[in-house]
């Protein structure tokens, strides 16, 4: 029940900015613009779910990508992901970046964090590693060309996979690293997402080798055949061709791009342009670096087709013959005790069927209550201890039910103080759902009541939260209560909270 509320943005600053492209945002949207503006709006045929993009310097590769982004103008998506192999680090498996946000010169884009947990749940050689993308320039520059080309705002998910060698899955069809990830993709992406893969293509032999090695590689990507392009790969690199020192620097997002085209059953693969550094007025012919602009198409009209993500009935849960409330009436109205058993059922069969099956089930839920917007916390125990709790405090776009859906995959499978929730443990879990009221700001700590308020405490860029039951579980005095918030959770001075410059806002909670 203690939880860990980070109330601090973690940022990644820019790492190449200044050096592959400006740091100034004007002169940035002047030159992105120069790209897009010389490029071709081509009529592609379909829906683009995917592009290939370079990620050399602009003044080499920006006429480039410019060409895939020019399709992409005044597109509105909800998530990017962004995947490459690591230029900088090295580590096994793939990389999740863990921050909060990425910063360029043009602003801020959020991490689609919701995206990123599922996709660490899903298969266990994905992980957060933000040290992975610190000095990584593969994925950062891409985003001045989306922050330009997007309409709207968008989130990202940047992804990048480390040097280790590959390990199997124990399935075939899904032992490589590239095919693990365009699993977890398939099954977690939403239909207005998109894919970027940021790779270079020959990194340098000759111009004419250049020229030769990558209209093949293009034409085995347009394939779709990832067995087709290892064998190339292999070839290539057997001839021995001078100063040829690999041919596609993202080659494990760019198989996860023909991975996702093969499982979804996309329609068509184009490509845009090819150039190296010897076409450019900075580069010689003598040692260049190639770049390719792809898209990977659907049908306008075709949904993305599931990969096999059927599974059985999610189970019931185990309710006692009366549901009880645990909490004090709270300041919203309150859940009868069929609204409660629905949200009940639905955090079980949400755990249940991700345990099982690695998948979140939809929930079709029409009862009006349980579609407003507000917070709730899902805790877990096992034989009467402690097993998972993680909550959303203030309402959000979301509703009810479904941040109760989210909250207990989070509590099962995503609270750091303990491993996953395994199917073998199921049947032993008891479920607890605190619904809150919105927060609201007081002036004075002595009106707190200890057991019926839950309390966040905010003193500059620290924080912390717990749920009214804290208290009565606890049997701390109000004193107490507050100084082990503010120096347990919130890493303050236990008498913090006394301060004028400290923030207090309470919140109750039906807890059932």
């Amino acid at each position: 029940m203690f939880l860990n509320v980070n109330m601090t943005k973690n940022i990644r600053q820019p790492a190449v900015a200044g050096r592959f492209y400006p740091d100034d945002a004007e002169e940035l949207k002047l030159e992105v613009g120069k790209y897009l503006n010389a490029a071709e709006k081509r009529k592609i045929k379909g829906e683009i779910k995917a592009i290939m993009s370079p990620h050399a310097g602009y003044m080499f590769s920006g006429g480039v990508a410019a060409c895939g982004y020019k399709q992409l103008s005044g597109r509105k998506i909800d998530t990017v992901v962004i995947i490459c192999n690591s230029h900088t680090a090295y580590f096994e498996g793939i990389a999740v970046d863990a921050n909060d946000v990425w910063q360029t010169p043009l602003g801020e884009i959020p991490v689609d964090k919701e995206l990123t947990e599922k996709l660490i749940k899903s298969d266990n050689i994905i992980k957060y590693n933000a040290s992975a993308h610190k000095n990584e320039h593969a994925l950062e520059t891409q985003l001045p060309f989306l922050q330009i080309t997007l309409k709207d705002k968008f989130k990202i998910a940047p992804i990048l996979f480390g040097g280790g060698t590959e390990q199997g899955s124990g399935a075939s069809r899904f032992g490589s690293l590239s095919a693990r990830l365009a699993k977890a993709l398939a099954e977690n992406m939403g239909e207005n997402d998109l894919v970027v893969v940021s790779t270079d293509m020959s990194h340098y032999p000759a111009y004419e080798d250049a020229n030769r090695i990558d209209k093949r590689t293009l034409e085995k990507i347009k394939s779709a055949d990832v067995k087709k392009l290892e064998e190339h790969i292999r070839k290539t690199e057997s001839e021995n061709i001078p100063n040829e020192h690999t041919l596609l620097c993202g080659v494990d997002g760019v198989k996860t791009a023909m991975e996702l085209y093969n499982l979804l059953d996309w329609d068509g693969i184009e490509i845009l342009k090819y150039a190296n550094s010897g076409d450019t007025p900075y580069g010689d012919k003598k040692n260049v670096v190639g770049y390719g602009a792809a898209v990977f198409v659907r049908a306008r009209n075709q949904k993305s087709k599931p990969p096999n993500l059927k599974f059985p009935s999610a189970p019931k849960t185990r309710l006692t013959s009366k549901i009880q409330d645990r909490g004090p009436k709270p300041e919203n109205d309150l859940l009868n005790d069929s609204q409660k058993r629905e949200l009940l059922n639905i955090a079980s069969a949400a755990i249940g069927s991700y345990a099982r099956h690695g998948a979140i089930p939809e929930f079709n839920v029409s009862d009006e209550r349980l579609n407003r917007k507000e917070g709730a916390f899902v805790t877990l125990r096992e034989n009467g201890k402690l097993r998972g709790c993680v909550g959303q405090v203030f309402p959000s776009e979301k509703p009810l039910w479904r941040v109760v859906r989210d909250m207990a995959v989070a509590a099962a499978f995503g609270d750091d103080r303990f491993e996953p929730v395994r199917p073998d443990e199921l049947d032993d879990l008891d479920y607890e759902i605190s619904v809150l009221s919105v927060p609201r700001k007081i002036d004075d700590w002595r009106n707190i009541e200890p057991g019926k308020h839950g309390v966040i405490i905010r003193k500059g860029t620290r924080g912390g939260v717990f749920l009214p039951q804290v208290a009565q579980e606890t049997g701390w005095s109000l004193e107490e209560f507050l100084s082990r918030l503010c120096f347990q959770k919130a890493g303050l001075p236990p008498d913090c909270y006394k301060d004028d410059d400290t923030e207090i806002q309470v919140f109750t909670a039906q807890v059932f």
